[in-house]
């Protein structure tokens, strides 16, 4: 089957920029953090990454300049919204209801009179003088009169009206307004938030080496699916209600809106907003076998403290020769839109459910201010996985089996 046009103008620009770096696969790889598997399935097409952040760390990794960073993100909204296509159906169109479909819908109204209606009168006095009759040059004679009932063109007039009335109430009532009606009187004005001057976006389904992740999940292993490969994670912990087993790895990329005015990031908070008993859940383990060369420095955050904090760590670079220490950054730091930032933090538990987001201070010209960093609007979530039956996948029977390292039976 073909690939999308846009899903091959995206991987061409993927492997022009892997080309002009010049480094292999499996070293690229350690330097973003995931495996050469999944560098090459962006490079042919097979895969498009779920979020932007690991092919901006690849152009700048690569030197690419800030015009190709453009168009490579344009590629990449492009092949991802054609990758969601192909994942979804199409949605079933709703007819609409037009406005005067609900104005011939509406009940006819038929107002009724504002009073009783008036009975015949007293029979005329025969003996009594003609009023029409009398003197017309008198101050007060009454003129004479007038016929009941009004002209035919005056009812058909009231009639209109009536009609012209009841469409407007019916389309003014109607829920369809246009952009054009007038808005009720009780609304407000919405006062507008100034914008960040800074982006921010997040990778929450990292596996430690590009390979290495535990899942807790509500099934028996023969209800489990394989492993998938590292970019497909996040659909295949959706599709199996997974968890965070034991720790959960969390990167924050954080880029400027101007090349020449900083954003500085002062702190990096977190709160837990609740604790419960670990879930008693099946532990699934995604390392196959591989293992990454690369250690990146991080914040380390001990979930089971009563107030946990991001701790700066070191990290460790074993690709050359001999292994490297990368020696870890505390705050403040500095953001333009041509230096960007990357915060990866490493969230452990071993005796908690644990719900927690985490809270990024920042200044810029003046202002001061708090972002909120949570899992798409819900807090994250890290399960401790002690006594826990823990499994690994064999690709050579194809199913589920026992981690003989765990010391727990299935």
């Amino acid at each position: 089957m073909p690939k999308d046009a846009a899903v091959e103008e995206f991987a061409g620009l993927v492997r022009a920029l892997k080309a002009r770096d010049g480094r292999s696969y499996e070293a690229l790889g350690r330097r973003l953090s995931v495996s050469a598997s999944t560098l090459h399935r962006y490079c042919s097409g097979a895969t498009v990454p779920e979020e932007f952040a690991v092919v901006d760390r690849l152009a700048l990794l690569c030197g690419a300049d800030e015009e190709e960073r453009r168009a490579l993100e344009a590629a990449w909204t492009e092949a991802d919204r054609a990758r969601r296509r192909a994942a979804s159906p199409a949605p079933t169109p709703v007819p609409a209801v037009s406005a005067v479909s609900a104005v011939s819908a509406a009940p006819e109204s038929n107002p009724e009179p504002s009073g009783p209606e008036p009975g015949p009168g007293p029979a005329p006095d025969p003996s009594a003088p003609d009023p029409s009759a009398a003197d017309p040059s008198a101050p007060d004679a009454p003129r004479a009169r007038p016929r009941r009932g009004a002209p035919a063109p005056l009812l058909v007039a009231a009639a209109v009206a009536l009609v012209v009335l009841a469409l407007a109430a019916a389309l003014l009532d109607h829920p369809t307004r246009t952009a054009s009606a007038p808005a009720p009187a009780s609304t407000a004005p919405q006062r507008t938030a100034a914008p960040l001057p800074f982006t921010w976006s997040i990778g929450s389904q990292l596996w430690e080496g590009g390979c290495g992740h535990t899942y807790l999940v509500d099934r028996a292993p023969r209800a489990v699916a394989p492993p998938p490969v590292a970019a497909d994670s996040g659909a295949w912990a959706g599709t199996h209600g997974a968890v965070h087993g034991g720790e959960a790895l969390v990167r924050i990329t954080v880029q400027g809106r101007s090349p020449s005015d900083a954003v500085v990031l002062h702190a990096l908070h977190v709160r837990v907003v609740d604790r419960a008993a670990p879930l008693p859940w099946n532990a699934y383990r995604m390392d196959n076998g591989c293992g990454g060369a690369v250690t990146p420095r991080h914040f380390a955050v001990d979930l089971d403290r009563p107030r946990p904090l991001a701790r700066p760590v070191d990290g460790l670079d074993a690709s050359g020769a001999k292994v490297r220490k990368i020696p870890a950054v505390s705050f403040p730091y500095k953001v333009t839109s041509s230096d960007p930032e990357e915060l990866l933090v490493s969230a452990r538990t071993a005796g908690c459910d644990c719900r927690w987001y985490l809270e990024l201070e920042w200044s810029a010209g003046g202002r001061t201010g708090t972002v909120r960093i949570t899992d798409g609007g819900k807090p994250f979530r890290t399960s401790g996985t002690r006594g826990r039956p823990a499994y690994v996948h064999d690709s050579a029977e194809g199913r589920w089996i026992t981690d003989s390292d765990s010391g727990q039976t299935g």
